[in-house]
């Protein structure tokens, strides 16, 4: 069984707000009493796109001074940069091409995808990453349950503001779905509210998110609900491939 804990959207800008809310989620998780397999942080992680803002981001997930207690797997978003991202965020060469990488576990694996757009919003996973995907799904064999993460959700959301900026040529991830039946399900990030549906048959988890929590349109005006508490998400994979998602709070 893999337990994944699962943030997006933090939006770190430098500001005292940005930042408590990202330690408050952070301390949460590195408290818990139980075990967690890794955390997965879909995209949008600076607001600019800045080395500064990657550099903070790297501290309050620990990921340059070894201080998580899990691994902590991250992809880029519409507001990340991968050049910056790559180096201060990873500790790697700058570079532009996009950020792919899987990770293994006992029994499952997650591909973390790049749905950036460099200069857009808007989302799309390209030549390079399903060529990506679908060699990775190939050395795996079929052996274990994948999951696909990814910043942009492939589906509507019945919203106008992510909506506006969707993941582009849906069709196409669902063809490589429905040819790969080991993929278990999708988790994204960029909506900022706590999602479950479906797509291409499979379970799809949207995360809530860290900096503000999406008002639908039924709750009232404007967009941005920025005294909503930070929002998380636990994801179990079990034995038989069946994705679980369960959202929580921390207030």
């Amino acid at each position: 069984m893999l337990v994944l804990a699962h943030i997006s959207d933090l939006h770190l800008d430098g500001s005292a707000r940005a930042t408590e809310r990202a330690e408050r989620v952070r301390d949460r998780l590195w408290e818990l009493p139980g075990h967690l397999d890794a955390l997965l942080v879909t995209g949008d992680i600076a607001d600019h796109g800045t080395e500064a803002e990657y550099e903070e981001a790297a501290r309050i997930l620990g990921l340059r001074s070894g201080g998580a207690p899990f691994p902590v797997l991250t992809c880029p978003g519409n507001h990340d940069s991968r050049a910056p991202f790559r180096k201060a965020l990873l500790g790697r060469a700058a570079a532009e091409g996009p950020v792919n990488e899987v990770h293994l576990f006992e029994g499952a694996a997650v591909l973390m995808c790049d749905s950036s757009i460099p200069g857009s919003d808007e989302g799309c996973l390209d030549d390079k990453t399903y060529t990506w995907i679908d060699a990775t799904l190939d050395e795996l064999d079929g052996r274990v349950p994948a999951l696909l993460a990814l910043h942009h959700p492939p589906v509507a959301l019945h919203h106008p503001l992510p909506d506006s900026y969707p993941l582009r040529a849906p069709h196409r991830l669902a063809a490589l779905m429905e040819r790969r039946p080991e993929v278990a399900g999708l988790i994204t990030g960029h909506a900022h509210t706590a999602t479950a549906t479906t797509f291409a048959g499979r379970p799809l988890a949207v995360g809530p998110g860290v900096t503000w929590t999406l008002r639908l349109p039924w709750e009232g005006e404007g967009a941005a609900d920025r005294d909503a508490p930070v929002g998380l998400a636990f994801h179990v994979l079990d034995d038989e491939g069946r994705l679980t998602s369960h959202f929580r709070v921390v207030t």
